[in-house]
């Protein structure tokens, strides 16, 4: 009886030993996916409620301008940091280039505002008014190309036709 009792508590400390051994290897595991598909979900929840819409153009070919409007018709507000990160692509179809931003508006470079602002985030139903300048604005009557590409990775672009 005595062998038994020793080897069934030999069998009991082996088992929770394994257990230990098993939650301590496998508790990480769950702990990392968990924060990363917690982050996964904050990124997507992100992508999926901005938004943007371009709602009017214009360029001049005389002084190398465009003026682009955008709408936030999302249900995010876009920081005004991300706006600052964005990408603008400008010029005639196949001869565009990314513009740098910029406070002053010079050849290759674009600006912006985010009309109606108060707290320096693009709000859902503000405007965005980008103004750019670039040498590759096509001539009077030619095709204009332009994108704009925020750092989450939405994009929107447009053609649209020059002006003098």
């Amino acid at each position: 009886m005595s062998s038994e009792t020793f080897t069934t508590a030999m069998f009991l400390i082996a088992a929770i030993i394994s257990a230990g051994v098993l939650i301590n290897a496998v508790f990480p595991v769950i702990y990392t996916l968990s924060s990363t598909i917690s982050s996964s979900s904050h990124s997507v929840d992100e992508r999926l409620s901005t938004d943007v819409k371009i709602v009017t153009t214009y360029a001049s070919s005389g002084n190398h301008t465009a003026r682009i409007w955008l709408k936030n018709i999302g249900t995010g507000r876009v920081p005004d940091a991300s706006v600052q990160r964005a990408d603008i692509f400008l010029g005639s179809q196949g001869d565009f280039v990314r513009l740098t931003r910029t406070t002053e508006l010079n050849p290759e470079t674009w600006r912006y505002e985010i009309l109606e602002d108060a707290n320096n985030y693009w709000d859902p139903g503000e405007t965005l008014y980008v103004e750019a300048m670039t040498t590759k604005v096509p001539g009077k009557g030619e095709i204009v190309y332009f994108q704009f590409v925020l750092p989450s990775g939405l994009y929107r672009s447009t053609t649209f036709t020059a002006s003098d």
